[in-house]
């Protein structure tokens, strides 16, 4: 507990601050001002003089009341220079001279500002107890606005504890000081109980309805954001303010503002103010009640700002209150901000367009907001177009306007695009836009354009963060894989790669964070280097303990991933009941993984038993369980028992795909059991699961290892309608794909169709290239697959089986 002031001498309080007489000794300078003024205490401004420590002694004499420090003191606090009032605080102290208001808030906003919120505490604890005339509830405002600023909601209950032990009351200035705090505690209630509170002892007035507004916005509250928003366009046209500016420049209300009796809990933690039903009074909202109940409501009705009187909306009156028209539009601001951040595109949308109904110009501010709300919700299409109109009314977009777009452009992989708009970003502030297109790159498989884009990075001299260098992590990490297996040559070369990232994270002082490390431990596994993988997991574990952060289980799942895969069976048992000691716990993935561990043993029972402790943790089987379990009873050559666990996993509403029939299709297969295929290929059909590649090739190897060929080929034919075809068996494209595919002459036609592999469409390649190796070798060519003789047979087949069991 800090000592309360009253409690020790008020020299030695100055003596005992931090550095304090590391600055007198240093004898720096307080300011360098243009003033010049007359009165005694003000004679330390002429002419730009500089004033010291020392100057501020010796010129004591000349000091004779309060009002001869009110300049100095004034331009601590706007400095700040919280230690050199501290040491007039001492002088005045020595003169027996007796703070005033203004010396006293002046004093508390230096220490505010300056960051020296204990000593400031204690200097309000002194003010507290020594019942003098001071301006209490200025300096309680003041107190709480730092506590907000600086985020420490410890003080700011000291504080109000204060303020309702005095029954200081509270002013409009109080109110707008605890909004800040329930906005930094992301206290939406607390926002709700000011305003129910606030309206019952004020009528509303613009500039406190803009803080209102930016409050609920700051807290995803949109609907009470629009609904206050409209109380201020209402008010706004009827012309009814009373805020005004001061000589120095700051607004003010010009109403007389009487301190309302603190009668009720302050506190953020529990606001406990009187329920009461009073809304906002309805000379301010008439016709306007009611109208605006939902976002979406305030989205479709544009805010209901036409039902106003009969004021016409296409435009503010020219006599509106310039004040007035400025918080308006900065309320506009914070509300389609706040929908930016919340992706409400539609809504800011609807405030822009309300916007230019009232009159008010579109600014680059706005259109900044409006792009990052609609891109997430309806593309980067329409945030180009947005862009397209800026630039034809030559508004400039932000910087950071460009970089959303950009940004928007890498996810959507049209990096031509993201390159362009990031060339035309002038201040590169921030790595977000280079770290998208290294992502980009790395879904891509383009490491060599992630190089010239890493070296663009550092020649703008962009500083990386972590999120930098865990793409690149996974974009460098590994050399062969996922083409081939790793060798000496590539597992010394990702060792280096390895080693000059982290050299270059070590150089910006950035360390490893759990998605870094996880993508490193996955680019060791890929390129089967076990030994360095354990020896980072172990680095991990120590770096992460020592830093008191929760290392995590997808971390140990990549380590056992990559063990299972290069079959070091030990060492991931090793692993598995170490990470269970130690209490991290197993989720579904290291159950999976460790059960796809018992397919190298060739122990189903094993496996069972690790099924039945994911049972127990919570974990129920999911597709991938049951594809692995059937792997491993076909391993045991138990087909049989294989097909009831497909079964099984149907029956609890599993989503299969198509590797888990490709498996028991391939061993069906092996063993020539056509009966198994075609019931699969029916049972496929039946759950609407659509063939790929190697379900083609399954069935028709099966096929032809019986002897069946023309089945084969007609199976392969019409497995290849499915893959490109719809549910119905239309396909809309279908004739351009007969001309330049699957019956084009010339010599180009097959390399034509391997271009979808470069599409990253293989299906449609496969089947491309199937369906023409048919009709080159005589076989008409349907593209009504249900209409083939062998499906009719599969399908009476398939019911017939069906209706048996």
């Amino acid at each position: 507990m800090p000592r309360p002031l009253a409690r020790f001498p008020l020299r030695s309080f100055a003596e005992s601050l931090p550095h304090f007489q590391r600055r007198i000794i240093g004898n720096e300078r307080l300011y360098h001002s243009q003033a010049r003024t007359g009165s005694t205490g003000r004679n330390f401004l002429y002419n730009g003089a500089v004033l010291t420590a020392t100057d501020l002694q010796s010129q004591g004499n000349n000091l004779r009341g309060a009002d001869d420090f009110v300049h100095v003191l004034k331009y601590c606090a706007t400095s700040p220079d919280p230690l050199f009032v501290m040491e007039a605080w001492r002088i005045m102290n020595e003169k027996e001279i007796s703070l005033n208001s203004p010396c006293s808030s002046l004093m508390v906003k230096a220490l505010c500002e300056g960051g020296y919120l204990e000593e400031a505490l204690n200097l309000i604890n002194y003010l507290k107890e020594s019942h003098g005339c001071y301006s209490m509830l200025l300096v309680y405002n003041t107190f709480l606005g730092a506590c907000a600023k600086m985020q420490n909601m410890v003080y700011a209950n000291r504080c109000l504890e204060w303020m309702e032990q005095q029954k200081v009351g509270k002013n409009e200035d109080t109110y707008a000081q605890l909004l800040k705090l329930a906005v930094w505690q992301q206290n939406l209630s607390v926002a709700h109980e000011l305003w129910k509170d606030y309206i019952k002892h004020y009528s509303l007035n613009s500039m406190t309805l803009r803080k209102f507004v930016w409050s609920f916005g700051n807290l995803g509250d949109l609907k009470s954001a629009c609904e206050t928003l409209q109380y201020m366009v209402a008010l706004v046209i009827r012309g009814k303010t009373s805020v005004t500016k001061s000589i120095e420049g700051k607004l003010y209300s010009s109403r007389l503002d009487i301190p309302i009796p603190l009668n009720c809990e302050l506190g953020l933690k529990k606001v406990n103010l009187e329920e009461n039903e009073q809304s906002v009074p309805s000379r301010y909202c008439e016709n306007l009640d009611g109208h605006v109940v939902s976002a979406y409501q305030c989205t479709r009705s544009g805010l209901g700002f036409g039902e106003t009187e009969s004021v016409l909306v296409n435009g503010l009156s020219i006599h509106t209150n310039t004040l007035d028209r400025l918080f308006l539009v900065q309320s506009f601001n914070d509300l389609i901000y706040a929908c930016g951040k919340l992706r409400n595109g539609g809504l800011a949308e609807q405030l822009v367009q309300q916007m230019q109904k009232l009159g008010f110009h579109i600014t680059s501010f706005e259109c900044d907001s409006l792009i990052r709300a609609i891109v997430p919700d309806r593309g980067v299409s329409h945030g180009m177009e947005i862009l397209k109109s800026m630039q034809q009314r030559n508004l400039k977009p932000y910087d950071r306007t460009l970089a959303t777009l950009s940004i928007s452009c890498c996810r959507a992989l049209d990096l031509d695009l993201a390159e362009t708009l990031l060339d035309q970003i002038s201040i590169y502030s921030h790595p977000h836009v280079f770290n998208a297109f290294l992502a980009a790159f790395d879904i891509l498989d383009q490491p060599e354009h992630a190089v010239r884009m890493l070296a663009k990075m550092k020649h703008l001299q962009v500083t990386p963060n972590i999120s930098t260098y865990e793409q690149l992590f996974s974009l460098f990490g590994n050399v062969n894989a996922p083409y081939e297996e790793g060798n000496m040559s590539s597992q010394e070369d990702a060792a280096k790669r390895i080693k000059a990232i982290e050299k270059d994270m070590a150089s910006y002082g950035i360390q490893h964070s759990a998605l870094s490390m996880n993508n490193m431990l996955k680019a060791l596994g890929a390129e089967g280097m076990m030994r360095e993988l354990i020896h980072y997991l172990d680095v991990a574990e120590d770096l992460f303990c020592r830093n008191n952060i929760y290392l995590g289980t997808p971390i140990y799942n990549t380590a056992l991933n990559s063990l299972v895969e290069s079959d070091e069976s030990q060492m991931s048992i090793k692993i598995f009941k170490s990470m269970k000691s130690c209490g991290f716990p197993a989720d579904a993935a290291t159950y999976n993984i460790m059960i796809k561990y018992c397919k190298v043993l060739k122990c189903y029972r094993s496996a069972s038993a690790l099924v039945s402790m994911m049972l127990r943790d919570g974990f129920y089987p999911q597709t991938v369980t049951y594809t692995i379990l059937i792997d491993i009873l076909l391993e045991d050559d138990s087909i049989h028992k294989a097909l009831d666990l497909l079964d099984q996993a149907i029956s609890e509403g599993n989503k299969l795909d198509c590797l888990t029939f490709n498996i028991i299709l391939r061993k069906a297969g092996e063993e020539g059991l056509i009966d198994v295929v075609e019931f699969l290929v029916g049972r496929m059909q039946q759950e609407k699961i659509q063939p790929d590649s190697l379900t083609c090739s399954a069935v028709f190897t099966a096929y032809t290892y019986c002897g069946f060929h023309s089945t084969a080929v007609e199976a392969l034919q019409v497995l290849s309608m499915r893959m490109i075809c719809d549910e119905d068996g239309s396909f809309p494209e279908k004739t351009k794909f007969e001309d330049d595919y699957i019956f084009a002459e010339d010599e180009g036609a097959e390399s034509r169709i391997i271009k979808h592999f470069k599409d990253y469409e293989e299906n449609l390649a496969v089947a491309l290239l199937n369906l023409r190796w048919c009709a080159m070798l005589g076989f008409p060519v349907s593209w009504l697959p249900d209409q083939s003789p062998w499906v009719k047979r599969l399908s009476t087949n398939y019911t017939s089986r069906i209706r048996a069991t």
